[in-house]
């Protein structure tokens, strides 16, 4: 195992999916084996995305730490709770805030909390009130390394990112399908964290009122994709202490091949991966 790049983490957007089965994980679990051990393997990045749908306890992510302890590298980032991003008031859920406060707890004191994104809709644009609002959650979360995710590019604006850096507060730059009013890819930095999220270039499902989760992020990057992707984190890690690097197209395991590929790319070899996943996605080769 080569050590990664002083600052560098790479992982995918969540680790428990149904279709993972077979492709990343074995098709049959023996004796309590768990997909968490096995990821902290390959990666030394998680983000837990469980924590944008549902309250969890402190008492997992004790559980989560457990089951990483083998990689000393091993971070973890943790999405804010829908209710106050996607379901939100005119006011951040205060109650909300500090249940989720409590249950990062654990990650914290250990050292091990990377960032919290705040991640917004498209539909989220930048407005007085918007603007209003994330200040407000900014004060509700502070204390806790906090990471904003915009989609509309509305907030690729330099009045937005000086107030981001004046706060602390990192910028995630983003990979998503090149439409009308999407953020495009940027490599910005406010904060001494720096964060990248790639999603995938699904256009006909992006904004698809049909679409399913798995159809919107069914998306494979190619070498070609990646590459300016590699020279933005090699620009960036120059500017950060750490850098966060996330693959969110989760459908069929295609986020473990492509963090593999970056992680590749950018000289970190760990465990082999599973030889289904090699043969679904030969980018690997």
């Amino acid at each position: 195992m080569n050590d990664a790049p002083e600052g560098i983490y790479v992982g995918t957007a969540g680790w428990e999916y149904a279709d993972w089965k077979g492709v990343v994980y074995p098709e049959k679990w023996t004796g309590g084996t768990k997909p968490l051990p096995l990821l902290c393997q390959w990666f030394d990045l998680v983000e837990i995305n469980v924590t944008f749908y549902r309250p969890v306890m402190a008492r997992q992510c004790v559980s989560w730490l457990a089951q990483t302890a083998a990689n000393p590298r091993f971070m973890f980032c943790a999405k804010a709770p829908a209710v106050l991003t996607h379901e939100r008031k005119k006011k951040p859920d205060v109650g909300a805030a500090d249940a989720f406060r409590r249950s990062m707890e654990p990650l914290r004191e250990a050292d091990k909390l990377g960032a919290v994104l705040a991640q917004f809709p498209w539909s989220f644009k930048r407005t007085q009130e918007n603007r209003q609002y994330l200040a407000r959650l900014a004060e509700t979360l502070d204390g806790l390394p906090l990471a904003v995710e915009m989609r509309h590019d509305s907030w690729d604006h330099p009045e937005f990112l000086a107030g981001l850096s004046e706060r602390d507060i990192t910028f995630c730059n983003i990979d998503q399908p090149s439409l009308n009013g999407c953020l495009k890819p940027s490599a910005y930095v406010t904060a001494p964290t720096g964060y990248i999220r790639l999603h995938g270039r699904n256009q006909k499902h992006w904004f698809g009122k049909e679409s399913s989760r798995d159809a919107r992020y069914d998306y494979l990057y190619t070498r070609d994709d990646l590459a300016p992707w590699v020279a933005r984190i090699m620009d960036m890690r120059e500017k950060v202490k750490r850098l966060f690097v996330v693959t969110n197209n989760h459908y069929r395991g295609q986020a473990v091949a492509n963090a593999l590929q970056i992680q590749g790319a950018l000289g970190i070899r760990r465990v082999a991966p599973p030889e289904t996943l090699r043969y679904l996605y030969p980018v690997l080769d």
